[in-house]
């Protein structure tokens, strides 16, 4: 059997404190939330293995840092069910059969245009605003491509689900978000910046879409056997 991974350790860490912050949403009994915070503990200790094992001394998040941090998500009834955070990515290309890419300023890392999704706003609407915030680009949202877990892929260590659209170019000027972003531009398939987020997974599929290929929406593939509390 295969060793676990840092993947492994922190996508059980996440799955682990999510369900002990469900837990304490959605119960009074004062020992149930004991051993619901003792899960939480216990998956502080495992995330932070892993943050130990891939990151310098000293940027780690403490285990009682990380357990006060879950604490603080915790709601009551419904809006204490923990669920992934929803992210909206842009795939946008020109006539030139380039992508738009920017650099985030928290990791300096390149990726398509990408946002949280904010209450008020419809997916679409979402797409339309970020890119224009981050790029100074303005787009007309065409398709949703994909739908992915963002945690799976590696795009973050946090869980998350990222709706793209592909979207064509309506006007502005390319002008990058002066707190958000490091860089704007646009790439060829052959001339991508580095590090792409992901380790690049998604740039054949962005490319083809471009390109105007036939592409079916694309998602993650389930796990054999998925992962339920039979498995």
């Amino acid at each position: 059997m295969a060793r676990a991974s840092e993947h492994d350790l922190i996508r059980w860490s996440e799955a682990l404190a999510a369900i002990a912050r469900t837990g304490l949403g959605f119960s009074e009994n004062l020992y149930e939330r004991e051993r619901f915070e003792e899960i939480l503990h216990v998956a502080a200790e495992i995330k932070n293995a892993a943050q130990t094992v891939s990151q310098k001394e000293g940027e780690s998040v403490s285990k009682e840092e990380l357990v006060s941090e879950w604490l603080k998500t915790v709601g009551t009834g419904v809006p204490g069910y923990v669920t992934p955070k929803v992210a909206i990515g842009a795939v946008v290309g020109n006539d030139n059969g380039e992508l738009l890419l920017i650099q985030r300023a928290d990791s300096g890392v390149w990726l398509y245009p990408t946002g949280w999704a904010d209450v008020g706003y419809s997916p679409s609407e979402v797409v339309v605003k970020e890119v224009l915030e981050e790029t100074g680009i303005e787009v007309e949202p065409q398709r949703l491509i994909a739908v992915l877990d963002g945690m799976r892929l590696g795009f973050t260590r946090v869980p998350l689900y990222s709706l793209v659209f592909q979207c064509s170019v309506t006007g502005g000027d390319l002008k990058p978000h002066p707190l958000e972003c490091k860089d704007v531009g646009w790439f060829r398939q052959d001339q991508l910046p580095q590090p792409l987020a992901g380790h690049g997974q998604w740039v054949d599929m962005v490319f083809k879409a471009i390109r105007g290929e036939e592409l079916d929406p694309v998602f993650d593939i389930p796990r054999n056997p998925v992962w339920t509390k039979e498995s």
